[in-house]
């Protein structure tokens, strides 16, 4: 007799089914995997054998051969362990074969039969609801998996409780979805002395998702902005906090069983590798750029990037996705994010000051920025300078305005985005908008075209640079919550990117 149980094999962040076909006929006793397993998935069969002899079940003298279907679909993974232990079970008739056959499982085994979480719990819940099975995973996945509310999801803590739930002895619950909450802390705009042009800008930036690029002096408060962009950015709406999970799970992210709707807030150093920014290594994992999607990435100290790495993000940029090629999996994950950086204007970072400036200004600064691209440069919607504090400021009383107010009016502004781009899916903010969508949006009257006809003719903007001009430009007129683009929201959109 043949039993069947499922699984899933992650390619990206898609689960393709798995049929997990166990046979068990007369022979010499043997216990072999076939389907294309790698080393992982071929030791369950010692963490299979193991559990099964805790439990006091005697596996039989005979030929035991578990075949993974497809056979030419690379499996990776100890997640395996119990799909196989599921069809073994339903071979041996410890447990029904039908409902065998009408799960999907994953979940690692240890040598008693406790069941130990694995990566990937939601992708899974994704497929089983697709396939209308029931999904059986480690307890301590079940709230992560349960998020997806097509899917029954099943945890349970040991091998034993599977035979349990299976046998109707005692059925298991079903998984309640969790939800973390992240404390922002005491982090607050108030913080942040001076700099409102920095602030505006800030505040634009969140309010349509645009890139953002500050260039000042060390401890001029780049950092310190940059860290207190998500206390003004909206929470994860479902669907977004979806996508983004669904990353996170597969890089093992998610803990203390639930999904955060707080932003991703990503800050690699600048030692990073290609791989660690774009995604890589040998199973294709996503990178820094995947795991930022629907949130932010911090580059700090910018052109102490490696330029290979500096212009693999003019691609990811553009689409709102990146293809990880490698020789044996071409792999595409959803790299939507919002672009923060931040630089000194030179090596020794003191450019502005005479006092302090090398003898080598201003060529230290053309050769020390003069590692940015133009191509990427042209990709920041807002470029601002960043000056150094007085020291006179930090005795100045804190902002009236922080996180809350500015918050507040990023909400409005994205609510009025959400709207206008209701019909269009694969459009939801003003940075999305392009060709005659973005026209359509940002009609301009004769005096604010004529300015943008002047400055672009001025200042030699390319049309990459001119269209992300209207995008600025009518995040601004959101933010004043006004229909139409005025000649000063045209003059604020420009001074941000020419400056500098």
């Amino acid at each position: 007799m043949i039993s069947r149980a499922y699984t899933v094999a992650f390619q990206g962040v898609e689960a393709r089914s798995v049929e997990v076909q166990c046979a068990v006929v007369p022979g010499l006793p043997a216990f072999s995997i076939v389907g294309l397993p790698d080393k992982a998935v071929s030791e369950a069969r010692e963490r299979v054998r193991s559990a099964f002899a805790a439990m006091s079940i005697a596996l039989p003298s005979k030929r035991i051969t578990v075949n993974l279907s497809p056979a030419d679909l690379p499996k990776e993974g100890s997640h395996f362990d119990l799909p196989i232990a599921l069809a073994l079970l339903a071979a041996i008739e410890v447990i029904p074969v039908e409902t065998a056959s009408e799960t999907i499982a994953l979940g690692e085994l240890s040598l008693d039969g406790t069941l130990i979480p694995v990566l990937g719990a939601l992708p899974a819940a994704m497929t089983a609801a697709s396939e209308d099975r029931l999904l059986l995973c480690p307890k301590a996945s079940g709230a992560e998996a349960a998020w997806v509310d097509a899917a029954r999801v099943i945890g349970a803590t040991s091998l034993l409780d599977v035979v349990r739930h299976f046998t109707g002895k005692m059925p298991l619950p079903e998984a309640v979805a969790g939800e973390v909450t992240d404390a922002l802390g005491a982090r607050d705009l108030r913080d942040v002395k001076g700099q409102e042009r920095a602030k505006r800008a800030l505040e634009i930036a969140a309010a349509g998702r645009h890139h953002l690029l500050m260039v000042g002096p060390p401890g001029s408060g780049k950092s310190m902005l940059a860290a207190r962009l998500p206390t003004i950015l909206p929470p994860l709406t479902p669907r977004e906090a979806l996508e983004t999970s669904m990353i996170q799970s597969l890089c093992g992210l998610i803990e203390d069983g639930g999904i955060n709707r707080s932003r991703p807030f990503r800050e690699p150093h600048h030692t990073a590798s290609m791989a660690a920014i774009v995604g890589g290594g040998r199973r294709a994992q996503p990178g820094e750029i995947s795991l930022a999607h629907n949130g932010v990435l911090f580059l700090d100290e910018l052109p102490e990037f490696s330029r290979p790495v500096l212009e693999t993000l003019r691609q990811p940029l553009e689409t709102g996705e990146v293809m990880v090629a490698r020789a044996n999996a071409h792999v595409k994950y959803p790299s939507r994010f919002m672009l923060v950086a931040a630089a000194n204007p030179c090596k020794c970072g003191h450019l502005a000051d005479p006092s302090r400036a090398c003898s080598r200004a201003p060529i230290c600064a053309e050769d020390y920025m003069g590692r940015i691209s133009g191509p990427l440069m042209d990709r920041f919607d807002l470029r601002i300078e960043v000056p150094a504090v007085p020291y006179s400021d930090l005795d100045l009383a804190s902002a009236s305005e922080g996180s809350n107010e500015v918050a507040q009016r990023v909400f409005a502004a994205r609510d009025l985005q959400e709207h206008r781009f209701v019909d269009l899916p694969e459009v939801h903010l003003n940075a999305d908008a392009e060709g005659a969508l973005l026209e359509e949006i940002a009609p301009l009257d004769a005096d604010s075209r004529a300015l943008l006809h002047k400055a672009a003719d001025r200042f030699s903007l390319t049309a990459r640079g001119y269209h992300r001009v209207l995008r600025v430009a009518r995040t601004i007129a959101d933010l004043d919550a006004t229909d139409s683009i005025a000649r000063h929201h045209i003059a604020e959109a420009l001074s941000f990117r020419i400056a500098g």
